[in-house]
């Protein structure tokens, strides 16, 4: 195994659908700019009541990513 260094960058998803919907909406949209996410972990979940019902989930993500090499 090699050694690795990981850069993390804090993310938050929202979803009506879920909170692993809000987890996959923030990981698909880092993905777009952030290369080599690796893994990520959840630090808080809340959420948008309206009319005493759940109607939008948001989760705080801390997301890990290898650098590239700096040749």
């Amino acid at each position: 195994m090699s050694d690795h260094t990981y850069k993390l960058v804090e993310l938050v998803g929202s979803s009506p659908n879920g909170i692993e919907a809000a987890i996959e909406n923030a990981i698909a949209r880092a993905g777009k700019t952030v290369r080599n996410l690796r893994w990520f972990e959840v630090v808080q979940v809340r959420g948008h009541i309206e009319n005493g019902k759940v109607a939008h989930y948001q989760v705080t993500l801390k997301v890990g990513f290898t650098m590239d090499d700096a040749d």
